[in-house]
């Protein structure tokens, strides 16, 4: 955990009012409105003292997505992705990702994001309905975990920044898919925006450890400009199309959240446990019925004050009865039992899966594989909570060497006797992308900038990652530890 950057706020007046409708409501055919489903959202806006309104929009986002970029619906064979597929044969299937690097990812189109994925799945239409890779309810205990920071792969313009989650879209191809037996989770770093809202979607010093809830989705995740005949993405239309497309890949889906009180503000004004316990629930309940799978409480180890001598937060956390009714409500309002919960240094105590949690991350020694298994044995028999390793977490400052970052990703992957069994997982992006000589994991969580040399779009995105041979060996390399699990 780190200590984030949170401005001094005044409070504001806020008057609470039912969420407005949206003048056309849009059914599965992009060109018609559905009378139907503007009626189902007017019935959940006009229930009193009901805060959460679920997602009301396109029941097929991803295939409306694919429209309002292309102005069509079929899908065309990518060949840049089909050429440079890196294929396994499993028992459950090919699988199946790209080895173009991710730079020249982030410069395709949206259109071409999702026809390569189309593409690896061998499977040229976009399903009318697309479920979440069905790996059982306790699948998030045995997850390899990979966080993405949709902010920093997002377009940058000026002093701009947009797009994070058509960007993070682009980088799906170049990441292995789950395993037979073993999720793989792509967690966003961030979702709602920044607290109080300040520049969100513009570069600055928001850090994405705080976060202010009922405010909509991040400016720096949506598009302005999403539109086609009059038709337009709405941004939660968006955020169910990136989950959709991810599951498609075969990935499970998570997203961050804080607990610390002064890293939460409602609408710009700060948070209170006290009050505003049920808008952090129905946040979290917005967020998994716009389909994510997983929630990665930031702080979540010390809650009820547990170890607050380690605690580098800002504000009170829930008490431990707060934070129990917290994930039980999540799960029962969202009627969901698969939900993953992962706290953060969580370790084997059994207080953390009396909290409903399912994971803990940073527990075991990543580069001891002895350790490891000893790890595995002792936990292996619980199905429902597990603590596991992170090969890097948010704190990276990139100062691993590529051979012991490798080492690491090796030992977690690998240490299981029972694929079902399996000790969690928890990586960054730069574990399996190489992030440029002084572009840290901690500092893009903390800062936004557009890293362009030269003003050009295309320069700001070479400028995230390393372009060395080493680099992209080591990406090689990873891929191949990936390979070796896939039929497990």
């Amino acid at each position: 955990m780190k200590l984030a950057e949170v401005k001094n706020l005044k409070p504001i007046q806020v008057s609470i009012k039912i969420p407005k409708t949206k003048n056309q409501l849009k059914s599965n055919n992009p060109a018609q409105n559905s009378t139907l489903q503007g009626l189902n959202c007017l019935a959940v806006y006009n229930k009193a003292n009901i805060s959460f309104k679920g997602y009301c929009g396109d029941k097929q986002p991803a295939k409306k997505l694919f429209w309002i970029l292309t102005g069509r619906n079929s899908i065309y064979r990518d060949e840049d992705i089909n050429n440079s597929a890196w294929r396994v044969e499993t028992s459950a299937g090919q699988k199946a990702w790209s080895t173009i690097a991710p730079w020249d990812l982030l410069k395709r189109t949206p259109e071409q994001a999702i026809q390569g994925i189309c593409t690896l799945n061998n499977t040229y239409y976009i399903p009318d309905y697309i479920l979440s890779p069905n790996y059982g309810d306790n699948w998030g205990r045995r997850a390899n975990y990979l966080e993405l920071n949709p902010r920093l792969l997002a377009k940058a313009e000026g002093n701009k920044k947009s797009e994070g989650l058509l960007n993070t879209i682009k980088v799906l191809p170049a990441i292995p898919p789950s395993s037979k037996n073993i999720p793989n989770c792509i967690i966003i770093s961030q979702l709602y925006p920044t607290y109080g809202s300040y520049n969100d979607g513009y570069t600055g010093n928001e850090g994405l450890y705080c976060v202010d809830l009922h405010s909509g989705i991040s400016k720096n995740l949506t598009s302005r400009e999403l539109t086609r005949n009059g038709e337009r993405m709405g941004d939660d239309e968006l955020v169910k199309a990136f989950n959709d497309l991810a599951h498609f890949r075969g990935f499970k889906t998570g997203f961050r959240m804080p607990i610390s009180e002064g890293q939460i503000s409602v609408k710009g004004r700060p948070f209170s446990w006290q009050y505003d316990e049920d808008a952090y629930i129905d946040a979290c309940v917005y967020a998994i019925d716009l389909g994510f799978d997983c929630i990665f409480f930031d702080s979540g180890k010390h809650v009820d004050n547990y170890e607050m001598e380690h605690y580098c937060g800002v504000g009170i956390v829930p008490d431990y009865k707060k934070m129990q009714y917290i994930t039980q409500q999540i799960r029962a309002r969202s009627g969901r039992n698969d939900i993953a919960f992962v706290a953060e240094k969580a370790d084997v105590n059994s207080r953390y899966e009396n909290l409903g949690y399912t994971a803990g991350t940073d527990w075991g020694l990543a580069d001891d594989f002895g350790n490891l298994m000893h790890e595995y044995d002792k936990q292996s028999w619980n199905s429902n909570y597990a603590a596991g390793p992170c090969v890097s977490d948010d704190n990276d400052n990139g100062s691993m060497s590529y051979e012991r970052r490798l080492q690491r990703i090796k030992n977690t992957l690998h240490s299981f006797r029972d694929a079902g069994k399996k000790l969690p997982v928890y990586m960054q992006m730069h574990d399996i992308f190489p992030l440029k000589e002084g572009v840290e994991t901690h500092d893009t969580m903390m800062h936004s900038y557009n890293r362009s040399a030269y003003g050009d779009l295309d320069s700001h995105y070479n400028n995230i990652f390393a372009h060395s041979e080493a680099a992209r060996n080591q990406t090689m390399n990873v891929y191949k530890e990936f390979e070796s699990i896939m039929n497990c």
